[in-house]
């Protein structure tokens, strides 16, 4: 074989070599990437968070998950039991390379998260998808309420925190504690904060904080009216009779002032009482305009002789638009 021949094949053998190398990458990189999940580079991990971790060229720190223990801790060949509690991803791999240089002069390791269990957020209530989110990082009330599909039409407009005071007290004014000195409670404007209106209400959220979304106080509204329905009270107790009209964008032609009224529910019974309401002389200033409560229903009754009158009347357009169609009327 000729010295051409020789370099020739040397040449195929590097190029294929080479080819292998930048399609398959290595070892590493190939096994680990099946088992990846995109962490923030600021999560901390904590107790339950299911870690991989593998080192080339070492078999026993190979692709399978490894749970982080109620205390913090894991426990590795070559390594033994180490905490990993606190620390992101790049602090871990430090810490590794550090201790696995007795055993191998520049090891390449690679971690990665399987599953996120360490930080979960239970969001519930008037949510569009409630349950337990993990924060995966840092993340606002505005982003959790985000990763809960956002509040339904009928939520209030504020959140309920409750949080483990090991993770500090809330930072918003009129926070306080519970009655066992465990938990800080406080509630968040948070119409204010979607609103764009109370930026510093959206906090940061911790490690097994409760958020809780109540439904709206609301008042109903039926009979005679424009637009008919339960109209929420965006924050306030109570709304005026006249108020909850404007609501509803007022009477319908066949009203009847006179005959209104307002069913209450009874504390502690299902059933409900009628307090009567002459609108007509509210209107005249010769009645108090009463107050609704939340859950109160506004009934508007219908007065027999308008609605009589407005059929008739009807009717006499119905007649005459058919006669002027047929040539009867010119």
């Amino acid at each position: 074989m000729s010295l051409i021949q020789v370099a020739g094949m040397l040449s195929l053998l590097f190029l294929s070599s080479h080819c292998f190398a930048t399609e398959h990458g290595s070892a590493v990189q190939q096994t680990a990437a099946p088992f990846q999940k995109q962490a923030s580079p600021d999560y901390l991990l904590g107790p339950d968070d299911l870690i991989t971790i593998q080192v080339f060229g070492v078999e026993e720190l190979g692709a399978k998950p490894i749970g982080v223990d109620t205390g913090g801790h894991i426990d590795l060949p070559l390594v033994g039991r180490l905490k990993v509690a606190g620390l992101t991803l790049e602090q871990l791999k430090s810490e590794l390379i550090t201790r696995l240089r007795v055993y191998v002069k520049e090891p390449d390791v690679a971690i990665s998260v399987s599953e996120f269990r360490s930080q979960p957020v239970s969001v519930l209530g008037h949510v569009n998808s409630s349950g337990v989110h993990q924060l995966q990082g840092r993340k606002t009330l505005a982003e959790i309420m985000s990763l809960a599909g956002g509040i339904r039409p009928e939520a209030g407009p504020v959140a309920r925190i409750t949080r483990r005071l090991e993770f500090g007290r809330i930072p918003v004014p009129g926070a306080s504690d519970d009655a066992t000195g465990q938990f800080s409670v406080a509630e968040v404007d948070l119409k204010g904060i979607m609103d764009g209106l109370k930026p510093e209400e959206n906090i940061l959220i911790q490690p097994h904080d409760i958020i809780s979304v109540p439904k709206a106080d609301i008042v109903y509204i039926v009979g005679d009216v424009k637009k008919t329905g339960g109209f929420v009270l965006n924050g306030r107790k109570k709304v005026s009779v006249v108020e909850a009209l404007a609501m509803a964008e007022g009477f319908t032609p066949t009203a009847d002032k006179k005959k209104a009224e307002i069913l209450r529910l009874v504390p502690g019974k299902d059933e409900r009482t009628r307090i009567a309401v002459d609108l007509k002389r509210i209107f005249a200033g010769k009645a108090i305009d009463q107050a609704m409560q939340p859950e109160d229903i506004l009934v508007i009754a219908t007065s027999a002789s308008k609605a009589l009158r407005t059929k008739v009347g009807d009717s006499a357009i119905s007649a005459i638009t058919s006669m002027v169609t047929w040539g009867l009327i010119y």
